[in-house]
């Protein structure tokens, strides 16, 4: 600390902190991967290994194992230790129970609404967490007594907007000033295979964005939900469209999704997987020619014949 004054160090010294209320600080994780099912992984090479197989965008869940919320499912992270950084504690939290300890950690954001948590005031900072899941190896935490990755299903109902409406506020209803508003009906699905039996979470959550002048806000209403802890169904849409959006304008964010070596064919397929929808080959290979390099090495394995491998560019990806 720099160095203050005596009139300040005399203020400090009677600083009474206990005046205000103090929430606890909490640090989790929407920690996503891009990879296919270990059964299926091992038919698919019995069967017919020239096949590419087939990925899909997973999401890491930890089943509480302690009230509140036993038996249900929520986001890996826990309660920051005193003297602690946020950051340093997601990735604490996160390598205790992934072992991973190089993810890619990005603050996607922060919930303390009155009430999210039944054992008080609890703000949680939350963040996006991305890897290459082949280097994950699960391990539940003290709360919690299972872990697993879940395929993550996401469907829009047509946004509509509705009419102008008065601002919900009463100084903008006073000064007659209107809005629109946009809403978009989202249906999340969350399915686990690796049991004996399926393993199906769902949530349907409203998403109202509010316009008014040259400002927005957005708010998210889960209207029906099924086997999550806490506000993690809204926390978990919040995470996923965050990183969608961030896929959509730039592409560079599914580098961390993975391995050193890849294809540019399994590059935009797990670009695909992440947007849910089709890219243009070459656009999308245009778009991300300045950001990876071409290795002397090949693919082995999967598909009709050996491909090139890339690996990124650091220089592009890093340093602009």
């Amino acid at each position: 600390m720099d160095q203050i004054s005596q009139e300040e160090k005399e203020y400090l010294e009677q600083y009474d902190i206990t005046k205000f209320e103090r929430p606890s600080v909490a640090a989790d994780m929407a920690v996503f991967t891009v990879m296919g099912d270990q059964r299926k992984e091992t038919a698919r090479v019995q069967e017919n290994y020239r096949k590419l197989p087939e990925k899909k965008l997973k999401l890491l869940l930890i089943k509480r194992g302690s009230h509140p919320y036993k038996d249900r499912w929520a986001l890996p992270g826990g309660f920051c230790k005193k003297g602690e950084e946020v950051l340093d504690t997601a990735r604490r939290e996160l390598f205790e129970e992934t072992q991973v300890s190089d993810a890619y950690l990005q603050l996607a954001g922060v919930f303390g609404e009155a009430g999210r948590d039944p054992r008080g005031w609890i703000i949680s900072h939350t963040f996006l967490a991305l890897f290459d899941g082949k280097k994950c190896r699960l391990r539940a935490g003290s709360d919690a007594w299972d872990a697993r990755w879940f395929d993550v299903e996401l469907k829009a109902e047509k946004e509509k907007e509705a009419p102008e409406a008065a601002f919900e506020n009463q100084r903008f209803k006073e000064s007659e000033q209107k809005l629109n508003v946009k809403e978009t009906v989202y249906r999340l699905t969350l399915i686990n295979n690796d049991g004996e039996e399926p393993i199906c979470l769902q949530a349907v959550i409203r998403q109202k964005k509010r316009f008014f002048q040259f400002q927005a806000s957005t708010d998210y209403q889960v209207e029906r939900e099924e086997g999550f802890a806490f506000d993690h169904a809204r926390i978990i849409l919040y995470a996923l469209l965050h990183l969608r959006k961030q896929a959509e304008t730039d592409g560079r964010i599914v580098f961390d999704l993975m391995p050193e070596y890849f294809t540019l064919t399994e590059l935009q397929n797990a670009c695909e997987i992440v947007l849910g929808r089709e890219l243009l080959a070459a656009n999308f290979r245009r778009k991300m020619a300045d950001y990876v390099v071409e290795t002397d090495q090949m693919s082995e394995g999967a598909g009709h014949r050996p491909a090139k491998l890339f690996k990124r560019n650091l220089q592009s990806v890093f340093m602009e």
